[in-house]
């Protein structure tokens, strides 16, 4: 019978052998970090609402005072200049609503009670304007008044006035209700 070699003589050869193994394959050099991707920007606000209520009063102050043959609240930046007056005339007891610039047709009031659509018509002087004149007695005359915070005078032709409504436009109201 044919004998083999002891496992102590073919260790040594064994080893040899093991360290025969082809060397790891060299991977590619690693890509260069990328760079990481710009976030999306933030997608834009939504458009801002052009809803009256929602935008700002206009610039200036409410004054009021006394006028040949009744009472007057102004509004704007100057009383010289205002952007509306609220006129009462208490011989008729008729309050006249006056914007600067020339219009015909209506001018609409808008307050937190919902809108009305009064007559108006162009009136002369040294500048145009637009006037509408109500019963000192009209109810929409209180929802001016007790509007909450602001209200609208939209006139065609002009740019609409957001106003606030302070305690001027009362005292104009009850003046000619007297």
């Amino acid at each position: 019978m044919r004998s083999f070699p002891s496992f102590a003589a073919a260790a040594p050869v064994l080893v040899l052998l093991a360290s025969c193994v082809a060397p790891p394959q060299q991977s590619a050099q690693p890509a260069p970090p990328q760079p990481l991707p710009t976030p999306a920007p933030d997608p834009a606000p939504a458009p801002a609402s052009m809803e009256w209520h929602d935008r700002p009063v206009a610039a200036g102050n409410w004054t009021y005072g006394p006028e040949a043959g009744g009472t007057a609240a102004r509004y704007g930046s100057s009383p010289a200049a205002p952007l509306l007056i609220l006129r009462c005339d208490p011989a008729t007891r008729r309050i006249s609503v006056t914007r600067p610039g020339a219009a015909q047709g209506s001018m609409t009031i808008r307050t937190s009670y919902g809108a009305m659509a009064w007559p108006a018509s162009g009136a002369s002087g040294a500048a145009p304007q637009t006037v509408a004149t109500r019963a000192a007695s009209d109810p929409a005359l209180d929802q001016i008044a007790y509007s909450r915070g602001k209200f609208a005078v939209e006139v065609t032709g002009l740019a609409p006035l957001i106003l606030p409504n302070w305690a001027e436009i009362s005292r104009v109201i009850e003046d000619c209700r007297g």
